[in-house]
């Protein structure tokens, strides 16, 4: 062999050699995390024996009798699975994720300093109820006895072996009770609703006058999309289901409306985004089986592993002091269930998106600040960020009687006019009670029960939908949502006034709406506006998201009662529906265009196309690639970077009116000279552009292209997963997947226009329950029960979620028993 060829030969040899020692160590030090699910573990602290059994998705039903050893279980078998997982959001929720990952999370870090997350819990955890409390420590001491038996880095997850390499990681604290509560203000940040709304409205002004701006934000359309609630009212400081509004003119307006979508076009013709969620409940009237049927789907970012951790938390016997039968969602570092059915009940979630944050300008001057004419002292705390690899970095946090002054460490939130310093006033920075909900709603046995849970529900509000095993179908909107003395949410206001200031109480709980048993016999939410403003007068919020989804699940729920008895496949069916809801409106006007070239062949696409987006549509990929380069074409040009659209269904209502004023200032595009395009330049333009794109991507064959191959879900790793080192990327990422549906068709796959096609939101599981067997629900979650990569249900169920397959929700013990194929006995 010549030389060059023996030394390549060589050093390919050691290469290899290299990749199998390393493999192997990998192989080794990753099975050595993998949990013990059969036989017999000792778990000090438990009063009597607790079984667990897993099936073969590693999803664990635990049977204990008391509610403190079911807890304490839940505990252990969490940290089994996703204990690096429950410490990374430890680290976040309490700005500490520079301990872990050195100085790229610096600035993360100073902004939960700053408004101070872990100190609000820490305040929050005494005023809890007693009972909850109990089981807090319960849930502790499992996720404690797990770690004590789990000493070394590599027995606990592959993460800290990686992060002990990068000189970060350290050893784990012991699990507190502050480390859960802590965990749902993250939550209630992701869904805090108008914050970055504020902020882009007041960015979009530095380039527009007021009138444009308000163009971009326009009213939510109660004449073609239904509110969630659409009977009652406030009478006498209450709402009551059965009270009429005293204005009664929309009312007859809405109700046409509603008639008349409910006729077929005989014809042929009709006239935040991103993170969301749908739910709905049909009442026993219409099921095949007499008894209701809900659905549930909520849309937040792709994470690998899953946000939600599946799991049945069973009392062996039912009994005052141990009366927990519940099968659901958990929270990974959180104990209970959070979505999902006990054995008399089933409840959903979608974001209630109350107006629940305000952005406050203030006038700073060294350590005071301007309120009324007085200069007040600011408060001030010192907090130390440790940071691996580096030196600790204090930073000074500075609050205003509206909260902390939050303008140098959250982008875009930036002083104008005469402040010179913003503050964040948000709910969440309130101690409340919304851990004690968690447990009530776990042991809640009917609507009045299920009512009063939902009264502790602080933050995030959420739109509640409920049925029985009696057949009573209800919806319930809790939370804590301020009252206002003087604006409507929309804009940052001055704080030097007094005029905006929230009222020391916020809407009270009765007050908030609320229906049983509708008329219609089914309730839908999907984050549209919870109620008309001619029924009802507190502010809740302006910024809903505009109805497409809740209007589409509305018709096809329908349909299907127009067909015969819905049944659970039916609520799958609609889960899966791909509609884009704004392609009756947009086709027929890019179809009216003169047009020539080879986009011609491409919008010919277009004319048979039904509107639905599957994965394997060449019509949805020319379609969704016209939309992005319209946005782009027509919006980028008159605003700054951040207020530039993403997508979603407010620019639908934007491009709706727009479409109707082809001289209308924002179709032209400012940055060309002595040229003023209309409506028409921009459409043709954008079909253009969106033609030679999907060309230069997928090929000169039109028919060919597919939309999954522009839409396509990568399973990012929460943490590590966007490290930069290629090599240890690969070992905790996954996918992609194609995927079809869109950012707010039912199947809410969401994705940024200002960014390409790739998936940011998904539905993050999926549920349907059944109330006339509760062993027939089914469910899905985006990836798997584990959080160890390599580990057989690491993303077993994603490539089943991205078919829109769901899988059997056993619940009854002979169910969990058979479908086992793991046992685990915990003894004291």
């Amino acid at each position: 062999m010549p030389w060059p060829l023996r030394w390549s030969a060589r050093v390919l040899t050691v290469f290899l050699a290299l990749a199998l020692v390393l493999a192997g160590v990998v192989v080794y030090t990753v099975r050595k995390s993998f949990p013990q699910v059969d036989g017999t573990l000792r778990l000090p602290g438990l009063t009597g024996t607790v079984e667990i059994y897993r099936d073969k998705l590693g999803i664990p039903h635990i049977y204990a009798d008391s509610a403190a050893d079911l807890f304490m279980a839940q505990g252990f078998v969490h940290a089994q699975d996703r204990f690096f997982e429950m410490d990374f959001r430890r680290h976040l929720t309490a700005g500490r994720l520079s301990e872990l990952f050195g100085s790229s999370t610096l600035d993360n870090d100073k902004a939960l300093r700053t408004m101070g997350w872990r100190r609000v819990a820490e305040r929050e955890l005494p005023d809890l109820a007693e009972e909850t409390q109990g089981y807090l420590d319960a849930y502790s001491k499992g996720v404690n006895a797990w770690l004590t038996a789990n000493p070394n880095a590599s027995d606990r997850s592959l993460e800290y072996s990686i992060l002990k390499l990068q000189g970060g990681g350290g050893t784990p604290e012991k699990w507190t009770p502050v480390d859960s509560v802590a965990w749902l203000k993250a939550m209630a940040w992701d869904l805090r609703s108008n914050v970055e709304d504020e902020i882009d409205r007041a960015l979009a002004l530095t380039r527009l006058p007021r009138e444009r701006v308000e163009q971009l934000y326009p009213g939510y359309p109660f004449d073609r999309h239904l509110p969630i609630v659409n009977e009652g009212a406030l009478a006498q400081g209450r709402f009551d289901q059965r009270a009429e509004p005293r204005l009664r003119g929309n009312r007859a307006l809405r109700d046409a409306a509603g008639t008349l979508a409910d006729v077929p076009n005989a014809l042929g013709t009709a006239d935040r985004a991103g993170l969301g969620s749908n739910s709905w409940v049909i009442s026993g009237e219409y099921t095949a089986s007499g008894k209701p049927l809900l659905a549930n789907d909520p849309h937040l970012s792709a994470q690998l592993p899953s946000v939600w951790y599946q799991a049945g938390l069973h009392c062996r016997k039912i009994t005052e002091t141990c009366p927990y039968d519940v099968t659901g969602f958990t929270f990974s570092g959180v104990p209970g269930v959070i979505i999902g059915q006990t054995d008399k009940i089933a409840w959903g979630f979608t974001n209630l998106g109350p107006d629940v944050a305000d952005l406050f300008l203030e006038q700073v001057d060294g350590d005071t600040y301007l309120y009324k004419g007085s200069r007040l002292p600011l408060e001030t705390r010192q907090e130390k960020i440790k940071v691996a690899g580096g030196k600790t970095v204090t930073i000074t946090v500075r609050s205003t009687r509206h909260g902390p002054l939050i303008n140098d460490v959250i982008p875009g939130a930036r002083p104008s006019g005469e402040a010179n310093a913003v503050a964040l006033q948000w709910t969440a920075l309130t101690p409340g009670r919304t851990v004690d909900a968690i447990f009530a709603l776990n042991k809640a046995g009917d609507w009045q029960e299920f009512k009063a849970a939902a009264s502790l529900f602080d933050v995030p509000a959420q739109n509640l939908v409920y049925a029985d095993t009696t057949g009573k179908i209800g919806y319930q909107a809790p939370g804590r949502i301020p009252v206002r003395a003087n604006g409507d949410g929309t804009w940052p206001v001055p704080g030097w006034t007094g005029e905006y200031d929230w009222n020391a109480a916020p809407i009270p709980y009765d007050q908030l709406p609320s229906v049983e048993d509708p008329a219609d016999g089914f309730i839908v939410t999907a984050n549209n506006a919870v109620i008309a403003p001619d029924r009802y007068k507190p502010l809740l919020t302006k910024d809903w998201s505009y109805g497409y989804r809740s209007e589409r699940i509305r018709t096809l729920i329908k349909e299907a009662i127009r067909k015969g008895p819905i049944d659970a496949a039916t609520m799958e069916e609609i889960q899966r529906d791909s509609s884009n809801g704004f392609a009756q409106t947009l086709v027929p006007a890019l179809m009216e265009v003169d047009l020539a070239g080879p986009s011609v062949q491409a919008r010919e696409l277009l004319k048979t196309w039904d509107g639905t987006q599957p994965a394997d549509s060449a019509p949805a990929a020319y379609f969704n690639a016209v939309w992005r380069h319209l946005l782009t074409l027509t919006f980028d040009d008159d605003l700054p970077e951040s207020a530039r659209p993403t997508g979603g269904d407010r620019w639908y209502e934007v491009v709706r009116r727009l479409l109707e004023a082809p001289d209308d200032p924002f179709w032209d595009d400012v940055t060309t000279k002595n040229v003023t395009e209309r409506r028409d330049d921009i459409l043709r333009q954008a079909m253009a552009s969106a033609h030679q794109e999907l060309a230069e991507r997928l090929g000169d064959d039109v028919k060919a292209w597919r939309w999954g191959d522009l839409h396509r879900l990568e399973l990012v790793n929460g943490s590590l997963g966007t490290s930069g080192i290629a090599p240890v990327e690969a070992l905790f990422n996954r996918g992609p997947l194609p995927v079809g549906g869109g950012k707010d068709a039912v199947d809410a796959t969401g994705w940024n226009v200002q960014n390409g096609y790739a998936v940011t939101a998904v539905p993050s599981m999926r549920m349907v329950v059944d109330l006339s067997d509760l062993d027939k629900s089914r469910w899905i979650n985006l990836t798997g029960a584990s959080g160890h990569a390599f580990h057989d249900n690491y993303w077993d169920q994603a490539e089943a979620w991205a078919r829109g397959d769901l899988l059997p929700m056993y619940t009854k013990p002979e169910s969990v028993k058979k479908a086992a194929v793991h046992t685990l006995k915990l003894t004291p």
